[in-house]
């Protein structure tokens, strides 16, 4: 008897050693479901969310009017393209002028004048193209040369602020837009309280709400066009800065050339 409990009292504890360890994968499994679950609610939360701003954006553009808001979101677009061209020209004239002018400087102390000029020649800016212009009449004189850096910066100072004139025109034009739609959102209500007979306030909120969303928009297009128009303005002034700056010390370079070959 005492055999036959041993050996059944073995077998129940391997049983249990046996069951203890399958219960914990079945726990790690039912919490990786678990983490994997909220996982997908958070991820499914995100993209409703997402969904609902595209879907409330579209909505509000609807309800402002298809033919007003087209007009501001095309001059937005508009705006945005002349800005991001004045933006990559002017990045691309803005060139280290102090090198440029040191090596022309070079060359003109070696007497290298078509040196000078190929190194104008070959540099990008305006800074450069001024550079070539002056040298170009090198052997006119000192006053010839100063009439064509002062006429040629003239020309380069009109294509640095080419277009700018259109970015303000958009500027002042998406809120008077926006005003526009409101004034005729606004004469759209009051016909509605005209035919109902009624002053509602639902009427009333409706048709005030869907006139000012053109405006929203307008200020909206504006205030955006307005942030690039400041950059770009900057940016031109910069160049301008470099431009007079490099232009007195090409003008002292070609001096000292003159005088250095009697000239």
């Amino acid at each position: 008897m005492a055999l036959v409990l041993g050996g059944f009292a073995n077998r129940s504890w391997a049983q249990e050693a046996e069951e203890q360890p399958a219960a914990a994968p079945q726990e790690t499994t039912t919490e990786v479901a678990a983490e994997e679950q909220a996982t997908d609610e958070e991820i499914d939360a995100v993209a409703e969310e997402s969904t609902s701003f595209h879907q409330a954006l579209k909505r509000k553009f609807i309800e402002g009017g298809a033919d007003f808001m087209s007009i501001i979101a095309l001059l937005l677009v508009i705006g945005l393209a002349i800005c991001l061209e004045r933006i990559i020209y002017l990045n691309l004239s803005d060139t280290d002028s102090d090198r440029l002018l040191r090596d022309i400087e070079d060359h003109l102390n070696r007497g290298d004048v078509e040196g000078a000029k190929n190194v104008a020649r070959n540099t990008r800016g305006p800074i450069a193209s001024i550079a070539y212009q002056g040298l170009m009449r090198i052997e006119q004189g000192d006053e010839i040369v100063e009439r064509s850096i002062t006429s040629y910066g003239g020309v380069q100072a009109g294509l640095l602020e080419k277009n700018l004139s259109w970015i303000t025109l958009f500027i002042a034009m998406a809120p008077s837009f926006g005003f526009l739609g409101t004034v005729v959102g606004m004469v759209m209500a009051f016909d509605k309280i005209e035919k109902v007979g009624d002053i509602s306030p639902t009427i009333v909120a409706g048709g005030m709400k869907v006139a000012l969303i053109t405006t929203i928009g307008g200020l909206i297009v504006a205030l955006i066009l307005q942030l690039f128009y400041n950059y770009i303005l900057s940016k031109v002034e910069s160049v301008l800065n470099k431009m007079e700056d490099a232009s007195i010390t090409l003008m002292d370079l070609v001096i000292k050339y003159n005088l250095k070959n009697g000239k």
